[in-house]
């Protein structure tokens, strides 16, 4: 139980500092014990960094474990400075990242190179933070521009998964049955109704993603797409000597040159960054009107501030080709859902998240774990990843107004999901163009949103205009 409690209706308590409200874990929100499960298997995700730090940044399996570690670090900054988010990586721009980071040298070259792309997307968090510009760029940014990148991300991430050579070659079974699983637990009209009835089924619904990434692995290690662990015993010993061979106060820092490479590829992450922040907030609107209990203040501007702080610690001390993202979709997800379900399953947004990642920090230190999960580290991405696809692709097409905004989207989200490293770049600018082209009822001038004529029905050639209702 947390030693400050909650007024019926009122913001979580809090420590007010600067931009931040800090929130500390038993004393201004209880421990959860459903996050505290969660924790302990979902972790693992975080590990399923490691073989791309060993591949591309060219360092042993030591110190890339300690690369995780700094990323646990972070990880717990969100819900301990105010942000009702639970974070992750930019994960649909890592595909992005590793064709920038294919040009370099694994080695003191590509730990350059990574460098100056995390430094140059904590600059762009930050600026647009501080300036609150970021907050402003929610409602200036047309509507089918935003819900296209965000459906666009979780076509990219989808079919990352499923094109020839991707992991449902690899491991069939494990990410189909996974996904299957997790799919029906989180987002299941079916099973909520019997989650309603049943008990057993409220405690499974607790746990979110686990029960799916646990039959994954048990189908996987079956079926022998993955290999048995080799479990040690113990406390995980990360070589934090080794780790620091492998950051720029070392292999030195990178020259102008590599700066300029790396804008056009910090841009896209942000772009992408920047839909997960509209999908994150989305999920939490979609539940907070539920809650009468507790009010959720949503701040995109220290959402901003917060992942600039997480990056630049990354930037020094772990460059990390995932970056620092403002949001897990999956595991944000999986809070939201029990959220729904009332103060006595979670008291506040915050202790859910934040019980979640403090867990997810103690677990790396337990080497059982660590161990027991180290074959399965892809199963573990991948479903991330096919769930966030489908919160991506469910929330961009719910914001889509009208059948216009629904056709530029659909463009946009395309374009995005092209193989290809300037997709995003080409997805913004065809989207622009087509917003001032064919949505607005004035080409030129002042735009009146009121105004708007969109297309409902009649014949192809005289197709019946109706004037948009003015909404509240």
């Amino acid at each position: 139980m947390a030693l400050i409690k909650r007024a019926h209706g009122a913001e979580h308590p809090y420590w007010a500092f600067g931009p931040f409200k800090i929130r500390l874990p038993l004393l201004h929100y209880r421990i959860e014990m459903p996050e505290v499960i969660q924790g302990l298997v979902m972790f693992v995700v975080g590990l399923a960094m490691i073989p791309l730090l060993e591949k591309y940044l060219g360092m042993p399996y030591e110190a890339a474990l300690a690369f995780t570690f700094i990323a646990g670090l972070g990880y717990i900054l969100p819900a301990m400075l105010g942000v009702p988010l639970v974070p992750g990586w930019i994960t649909p721009a890592i595909p992005v990242v590793i064709l920038y980071l294919k040009g370099f040298e694994p080695g003191p070259e590509a730990i350059k190179a990574m460098f100056a792309l995390q430094i140059e997307v904590t600059i762009i968090f930050l600026i647009l933070g501080i300036t609150r510009w970021g907050s402003k760029l929610v409602d200036i940014i047309p509507n089918s521009l935003k819900s296209g990148i965000i459906i666009g991300a979780g076509i990219a991430a989808m079919m990352g998964e499923l094109k020839v050579g991707g992991r449902i070659d690899a491991t069939p079974f494990s990410l189909i049955v996974g996904s299957l699983i997790s799919a029906y637990v989180l987002f299941s009209l079916s099973f909520k109704n019997v989650v309603d009835t049943n008990p057993l089924a409220k405690k499974i619904a607790n746990f979110g993603m686990v029960p799916g990434m646990l039959i994954a692995m048990v189908v996987g290690w079956g079926v022998g797409e993955y290999p048995l662990p080799d479990i040690e015993w113990g406390i995980t010993q990360p070589d934090f000597a080794l780790m620091w061979q492998y950051l720029v106060f070392s292999v030195g820092f990178p020259g102008w040159d590599v700066f300029l490479l790396a804008i056009p590829t910090a841009v896209i992450a942000y772009v992408i960054a920047f839909g997960d922040i509209i999908v994150g907030f989305t999920l939490v609107k979609r539940v907070d009107h539920i809650r009468d209990d507790e009010k959720i203040e949503t701040s995109v501007d220290r959402v901003h501030v917060v992942t600039a702080i997480r990056n630049a610690i990354h930037s020094f001390f772990a460059p990390w080709p995932g970056l620092a993202g403002p949001l897990w979709t999956a595991a944000h997800a999986t809070v939201a859902e029990r959220y729904a379900m009332g103060r006595k399953a979670m008291d506040s947004i915050y202790s859910g998240g934040g019980t979640f990642w403090i867990t997810g920090l103690v677990a790396l230190f337990i080497l059982p774990l660590v161990t027991l999960f180290k074959p399965v580290l892809p199963i573990a991405l991948s479903l991330t990843l096919v769930l966030t696809a489908y919160i991506c692709i469910m929330v961009g097409m719910e914001q889509l107004k009208n059948p216009t905004e629904r056709g530029v989207a659909g463009i946009v989200a395309v374009t995005l999901a092209m193989p290809d490293p300037k997709s995003t770049v080409y997805a913004v600018a065809i989207g622009l163009i087509l917003y001032y082209l064919i949505e607005r009822p004035k080409l030129l001038g002042k735009h009146n949103p009121d105004d708007e004529i969109i297309f409902a029905g009649g014949d192809e050639d005289e197709p019946e205009k109706v004037k948009k209702k003015e909404t509240a």
